[in-house]
């Protein structure tokens, strides 16, 4: 059986309540069986386990974070004895959401605690899918009322709106819905996230890659909402025209696995099937790789910026130049870029730009464009 584990968190009063009875709606008639992990916080904090209750916030956090692995480990021991082909399970927030509520000392400590690391806390979620808090353009809508264990004022959940998509920024598969227009919009365009991720009707992906200039890495270092991940890609040999190739994915010697399988519809449409591995499996398929390709070693920095998800590819055999890649819902959605990125050129259709072919051994760099 197929068994998926996404996210959705947000800020404050972003309409996640809500939002898990829409998801239930739309995709218990896609035929998959929804199972729901509540929110660790809420039910801690209404049973009388609190920060204000406990000896500290880090033996408030350790508790929650405990609670949290405990309750999806259940969960996805249920899902394996049910009698369906696919289970999507929905955590009403996730294990990094604890960043967000720690300075880095005591995120460490409670990382210790569990002897875990932060790796394989954020990218041991199929996907993650932020909503806005309405503290951030919807103002109005904000309040308290419906939730005992909300107290954060409008500036304060605003800023923890932002601590939040810092804390998941780094995620290979992670979205921001926005509060652009009515708040049925939102909980559309939640559901149409999430259906592309899963792949109703078929799993497309939807990227346009650009060529910049080479970044300011030291400002992306110090941006909150950017995270720095070490990417080694190698491509397989593969039948017919499928573009195959695993990876090693993480950072600070914490890595997870994964192998990918692409297969091209359109310039900016393909389709994608990935699949996760076990360090032994990822070391197994190596030995399949293709000799006429070379490694691809990169740093991949993930920057949130204005409601999108970029990742800027820096490669060591370039100084002068990068390529950022954004993931679309819609082939014509217009993109914001930060001032601090130079566009060069839209490289989407040019295949010199790709991976494969940046793994080619006879490739030959192309001058940058005037």
């Amino acid at each position: 059986m197929d068994i998926t584990k996404i996210v959705v968190t947000g800020g404050p009063c972003a309409g996640k309540s809500t939002a898990m009875s829409h998801i239930q709606e739309e995709f218990s008639q896609m035929g998959y069986a929804v199972l729901f992990v509540p929110e660790t916080a809420t039910e801690l904090i209404t049973g009388g386990v609190a920060p204000w209750t406990c000896g500290s916030n880090t033996d408030f956090q350790k508790c929650q974070l405990d609670l949290q692995l405990a309750k999806e480990r259940v969960f996805e021991a249920a899902a394996r004895t049910m009698p369906v082909e696919k289970a999507l399970i929905v955590c009403d927030r996730g294990a990094l959401d604890n960043k967000a509520y720690m300075d880095a000392g005591e995120f460490t400590k409670a990382l210790e605690a569990i002897d875990a690391n932060e790796v394989e806390l954020r990218d041991g979620y199929d996907a993650v899918f932020h909503l806005v808090t309405a503290a951030k353009g919807a103002e109005e809508f904000y309040t308290t009322a419906d939730n005992p264990a909300r107290t954060e004022t409008i500036a304060e959940a605003a800023a923890l709106d932002d601590k939040l998509i810092s804390a998941w920024t780094g995620h290979p598969h992670f979205r921001v819905i926005g509060n652009e227009g009515d708040f049925d919009t939102k909980m559309h365009h939640l559901v149409s996230e999430i259906a592309s991720f899963l792949g109703e009707p078929e799993p497309f992906e939807i990227e346009r890659k650009f060529l910049i200039a080479y970044p300011d890495l030291e400002w992306l270092a110090a941006n909150p909402n950017c995270e720095r991940i070490e990417i080694i890609q190698t491509y397989l040999v593969s039948p017919g025209a499928d573009e195959v190739r695993v990876r090693q994915r993480g950072a600070n010697g914490h890595y997870l696995y994964f192998k990918t399988t692409k297969r091209t519809v359109s310039a900016v449409k393909r389709v994608e099937v990935e699949q996760r591995l076990t360090q032994r499996e990822y070391l197994q398929l190596l030995m399949q790789a293709d000799t006429s390709k070379r490694q691809i070693r990169k740093d991949r920095y993930c920057l949130t910026y204005d409601g999108q998800y970029f990742e800027i590819d820096v490669y060591p055999f370039w100084n002068d130049r990068a390529i950022v890649e954004i993931e679309l819902a819609d082939e014509n959605a217009e993109i914001s870029f930060p001032a601090q990125l130079q566009v060069l050129a839209d490289v989407t259709e040019d295949d010199d730009y790709k991976n494969a072919s940046l793994a080619r051994i006879d490739r030959v760099s192309k001058p940058l464009p005037e």
